[in-house]
């Protein structure tokens, strides 16, 4: 370094080989560390479950590759309470709001990092008063005041210092992508965390109106045993009925009467579920969704998609995309700090031991040169931490493997359970019929005195059994749908956002898969 005070000047040499010194450096310089390339992932064509073309399931739904419903799927259900619902949890939830909280978070995080690129410049004022000491220097030129150096004195100090890291080795690069990279998961982490609320809405909120179904059931059955109650006390007054089959039928009123409760209790803390999701208090929802509406139907054809689709769609796969790529990143950042580390630093100020003066030409300063930073003896200590990024970057790529098997796994059984499902209704719809027909000719027979009252008793039990059974599927159905929706990763494309560190480097589709090798390897 070289520093200059007063009227003095750097020679003009040293500028010009500082300059020289820096464009070498900027031209030869190496990004050290492997270069990411999104990991490549092998996918069958079709679902197993669902072969190309349409799959008929009876009278119900359509399971339809090539129809794409998944930007607002909820609305395919076709209840404007529902979306109002999901609208409202969109604007309002508090696990939303934390997610673009952590996204605030990255972006402020990857301006720190992307600042270390420029010339940190501070501005600094100093005053200081000094005094030499006077028993260090008995005898000499200091020993006295009568030297014409005074003992004591103040110094005024102004000055803008100024350095700048010369990106030699692309450590600085490496952080920069490995911050971008986690900003990019912090977008995909508000996705997923919307798919998984608008799931969750609707998932409360088909319960709830499933619940309402079982409890209009269950009074149902509760009139019809009150007035079969009714006909066996008649009966026992012609002589026809015992005490015992009125202890039966009031013991079946009985039990009917002690499910309303449980039934009552479970459509509360829907309710309050779906209030909490909406970020509001669990009672502020319970006016609005009191009165009993049907269950939403799923719509006649289904938008599934392609395998390969769902690479691209589902938030949790492209956030661990992003976080393989910033774990990729960090292995170049750690390699980097085990090469010199090259600093231009720079000085300009003022001072003076006097204001009077401190503004004069005489009183300027500065310093200017560069410095080398060489790592020498650490003990293994970066080296260790190159093979702590290596191995986390590692975990990254098995992870991402990991997710993406999870997602399909979690789509093939969603379609399984839904399609299913729809058959098992179909067949509970026959069972009801078929009950139903049983209960009519039992009461009939018994008022004609053909048959006893545990006949009735049989019939109405498993009447009461498969209506409840059916009323279950028929939420069920519908729930299963949602779980397909959520699996399939549908709910956020139709969420603007100005973000696109996550859309430029999509999952990528082939048959083969990159070796862990080839993603490690990287030279300056």
């Amino acid at each position: 370094m070289w520093r200059t005070y007063g009227n003095h000047k750097m020679k003009q040499d040293y500028t010009i080989a500082l300059m020289v010194f820096s464009g070498v450096f900027g031209l030869f310089g190496c990004t050290v560390g492997p270069d990411y390339t999104p990991p490549e992932v092998s996918v069958s064509s079709t679902y197993e479950r669902h072969p190309p073309g349409t799959a008929n399931v009876g009278n119900t739904s359509t399971l339809d590759p090539n129809v794409s419903q998944m930007t607002q799927w909820w609305t395919t259900l076709q209840d404007p309470i529902l979306n109002d619902l999901v609208g409202r949890a969109v604007n309002s939830n508090i696990d939303l709001k934390i997610a673009e909280s952590r996204l605030r978070e990255a972006r402020a995080r990857l301006a720190i990092v992307s600042g270390t690129r420029f010339p940190q410049i501070d501005f600094t004022s100093e005053y200081s008063r000094e005094q030499i000491s006077h028993t260090a220097y008995p005898t000499g030129p200091l020993a006295g005041d009568e030297s014409g150096i005074p003992l004591r004195w103040n110094l005024y100090d102004l000055a803008f210092d100024a350095s700048w890291e010369l990106d030699v080795f692309g450590g600085i690069k490496r952080n920069i992508e490995a911050a971008q990279a986690d900003m990019g998961a912090m977008i995909e982490n508000r996705r997923d965390v919307l798919v998984s609320v608008t799931a969750e809405v609707a998932r409360n909120y088909v319960e709830l109106r499933g619940l309402q179904h079982e409890y209009q059931i269950a009074q149902q059955n509760l009139a019809v045993r009150q007035q079969t109650l009714e006909l066996i006390i008649e009966q026992k007054n012609k002589g026809t009925a015992t005490q015992l089959d009125i202890d039966r039928a009031a013991a079946q009123v009985s039990a009917t009467k002690a499910v309303l409760p449980s039934l009552q209790q479970r459509q509360w803390q829907a309710m309050h579920r779906l209030a909490v999701l909406l970020g509001t208090g669990p009672e502020a929802l319970i006016d609005e969704l009191s009165p009993a509406a049907p269950i939403p139907v799923p719509p006649l054809h289904i938008g599934i998609g392609l395998p390969s689709d769902l690479l691209r769609r589902r938030p949790d796969i492209r956030r661990a995309e992003r976080l393989l790529a910033a774990s990729t990143a960090r292995i170049g950042g750690a390699v980097a700090d085990m090469f010199p580390r090259f600093s231009l630093t720079g000085s300009v100020g003022l001072q003076s031991s006097n204001t009077n003066n401190l503004f004069e030409g005489g009183s300027g300063t500065y310093l200017f040169g560069p410095s080398l930073n060489l790592p020498i003896f650490n003990a293994g200590k970066l080296r260790a931490i190159v093979n702590v990024r290596t191995a986390q970057q590692e975990q990254s790529l098995m992870q991402y493997q990991q997710t993406v098997l999870t997602a399909l796994r979690e789509v093939e059984d969603a379609i399984v359970a839904f399609r299913l499902e729809q058959q098992r209704r179909q067949f509970l719809q026959e069972t009801v019929a078929s009950n139903l027909e049983a209960e009519e000719l039992a009461e009939h027979l018994y008022r004609k005195g053909l048959t006893d009252y545990l006949t009735v008793l049989d019939a109405q039990r498993s009447l009461y059994r498969s209506q409840e059974m059916l009323a279950v599927c028929d939420s069920q159905v519908t729930l299963n749908l949602i779980v397909l929706y959520k699996a399939l990763g549908g709910g956020w494309e139709s969420q603007p956002s100005s973000d696109k560190a996550s859309e430029t480097m999509p999952p990528t589709m082939a048959s083969h898969s990159v070796p862990l090798k080839t993603i490690l390897d990287g030279t300056p």
